[in-house]
C-alpha cells in the first residue's frame, strides 16, 4: 500500500527535527569542550547518532526528542535493543581503527519540549 503524502511529510519533518536536534547536541558538547569526531556514523543499518572527544574520553551519543508525553520521556525509548544496537555499532567504530588508549562511554542527550538534558555514561556497553 502506497505512503500517503502526510505520512511522508509526516516523515520528512521527524527526519528534519532529529537532524535539527543532533545539531543542537553537536552544539552543548562543542561548547563544553568536546570535538565532535562524526555525526551519523553508520555499521550496517545501525546508526551512532554522535561521536564526540575531549582529550582522553569519547562519547558515544544518542540524542532522543520529543514534544508529547505520550510516550514518555525521551531517555526511556533507549532500550535493550537500542543499547545493544548502539554497543555493535560502537565496537565496529573501534574495529575500523578509528580508536586507540581512550576512556569510552555511553551519553544520552534529550530534548523534551525543546528542552535540552544530558545523562552521561547513560549506560554500559553489553
Amino acid at each position: 500500500m502506497p505512503c500517503s503524502n502526510s505520512d511522508s511529510s509526516n516523515d520528512r519533518r521527524k527526519i528534519e527535527q532529529g537532524r535539527r536536534f543532533e545539531g543542537l547536541a553537536a552544539r552543548f558538547y562543542i561548547d563544553n569542550g568536546f570535538d565532535i569526531l562524526e555525526r551519523n556514523w553508520r555499521a550496517g543499518h545501525k546508526e551512532i547518532d554522535l561521536i564526540v572527544r575531549k582529550g582522553n574520553l569519547v562519547a558515544f551519543v544518542e540524542v532522543k526528542s520529543t514534544f508529547s508525553k505520550k510516550f514518555g520521556h525521551p531517555v526511556e525509548r533507549v532500550d535493550q535493543k537500542k543499547i545493544h544496537n548502539l554497543s555493535e555499532c560502537a565496537r565496529q567504530y573501534i574495529i575500523a581503527g578509528k580508536l586507540e588508549g581512550v576512556d569510552l562511554r555511553f551519553d544520552v542527550v534529550t530534548f523534551d519540549g525543546g528542552r535540552l538534558e544530558h545523562f552521561p555514561d547513560a549506560f554500559s556497553s553489553e
